[in-house]
């Protein structure tokens, strides 16, 4: 009889969320080309009739870019909905299991912030899809803000609630938070999941034109978005003091990286805030505003970039889990800052420099600081058809030896 190998994804870990959230990810890159390379008068992002009227009618170049971004789009956004799906069941089975149990009297219960983190992501992908390939979908735009932020107000409250779990256990029992596994920033997974929920019900404040639709998504989002940052802060700490006395946990090393993801979208989150109160509120601000916050942003990110990257290189950690035999489904973390470096660059870009007349749109000096972008865009690419190879892919079967 043949023995088939079991994949590593039949092994199932809350971190797999994370390959829904980096297949979410990767439609936002993709966005990236349609909402700064698109015309769009009369609305602040693109919407589908835009995005017809520039294909028919723009040049080569800009067809091709638009042909690629939907495709792109179309693509990852039905990965990240039917690898959702699939990690929504596997949890629904993993609840069951005594490895459940385990997990929930550890450090690692926070890995389930994973499923909040990937629901907000797949919200925000799929209005990137109604957007992109349903007409007339901005005349009943009004209509829909209130329903997507009743959904992230949904999954804000599930998030909450799985903190106050994890956070009432090792507050109010003591000596159950094992300190010298903190060595790594597994713990901010829980600031990534409300900073995901934040920047979505931000998006109302800078696309409604209902001061009431406005206002309550600038109170909601602000309120979350700090929230997020307090918690990232204060973990951050606790868990840089663990890992300068035990060194970083090898297999948990990507988390090094979170703090970039965290940023792009607490970024996203705060200019589309300044957009609402300045088009609702008529609270301007200056011509650079958006350049020292992209730029602060971009800066942050760099550190953590040099840091998680030389980490991972002294650890090999590439050796042992994306070439070596070792699988782990945390190496899904690595998708998430690539990503977010990208979707940063073209904010920095086009909303700092350019918005600043520093560069001039469609330029050399343009082109060639957004071909950094579309690098980091198509290394993660690459990263996600690896990971998801090694993971998911079918085993062979091996025939076992015949007895003498």
């Amino acid at each position: 009889m043949n023995i088939t190998h079991p994949r590593p994804a039949d092994t199932w870990s809350p971190l797999y969320f994370l390959a829904s959230l980096g297949a979410g990810g990767l439609t936002v890159t993709f966005f990236m080309y349609l909402m700064f390379w698109v015309p769009h008068p009369g609305q602040p992002v693109p919407v589908f009739e835009d995005i017809l009227s520039a294909f028919t009618n723009g040049g080569l170049p800009l067809k091709a870019a638009i042909l690629f971004a939907v495709t792109g789009i179309a693509g990852f956004a039905f990965l990240n909905i039917k690898m959702l799906i699939w990690n929504l069941a596997r949890h629904a089975e993993f609840r069951e299991t005594e490895s459940y149990n385990k997990l929930v009297s550890s450090n690692g219960e926070t890995q389930l912030l994973a499923m909040p983190l990937a629901l907000a992501m797949t919200v925000n992908a799929g209005f990137i899809l109604g957007l992109v390939f349903v007409p007339g979908l901005w005349s009943v735009v009004e209509y829909l803000f209130p329903l997507a932020m009743i959904a992230f107000a949904l999954i804000a409250v599930l998030a909450f609630r799985q903190i106050g779990s994890f956070l009432g256990r090792v507050l109010s029992e003591g000596g159950v938070f094992d300190v010298t596994a903190n060595n790594s920033f597994a713990q901010l997974l829980p600031a990534f999941a409300l900073s995901m929920v934040a920047v979505g019900m931000a998006a109302p404040a800078a696309m409604s034109t209902v001061p009431l639709t406005v206002g309550i998504s600038l109170i909601a989002s602000i309120m979350l978005g700090t929230i997020a940052g307090l918690y990232a802060l204060v973990a951050a700490i606790t868990a840089f003091n663990s890992m300068l006395h035990h060194g970083t946990a090898k297999e948990s090393a990507p988390t090094l990286l979170v703090v970039i993801p965290i940023l792009t979208v607490l970024g996203i989150m705060a200019m589309r805030q300044e957009h609402g109160l300045h088009t609702t509120f008529a609270a301007h601000g200056g011509v650079a505003d958006n350049l020292l916050l992209t730029t602060t942003i971009l800066a942050v990110q760099g550190v953590f970039l040099a840091l998680g990257l030389l980490v991972l290189k002294r650890q090999k950690y590439a050796n042992a889990y994306l070439r070596g035999e070792g699988n782990s489904a945390g190496a899904y973390a690595l998708v998430c800052p690539g990503v977010a470096l990208s979707v940063m660059l073209q904010f920095w870009i086009n909303k700092g420099l350019v918005g600043a007349d520093i560069i001039a749109k469609f330029g050399i000096a343009y082109w060639s600081l957004t071909s950094l972008a579309i690098a980091a865009q198509i290394a993660m690419i690459a990263l996600v058809f690896v990971l998801n190879h090694r993971h998911f892919a079918g085993r062979a079967p091996v025939q076992p030896i015949a007895a003498e």
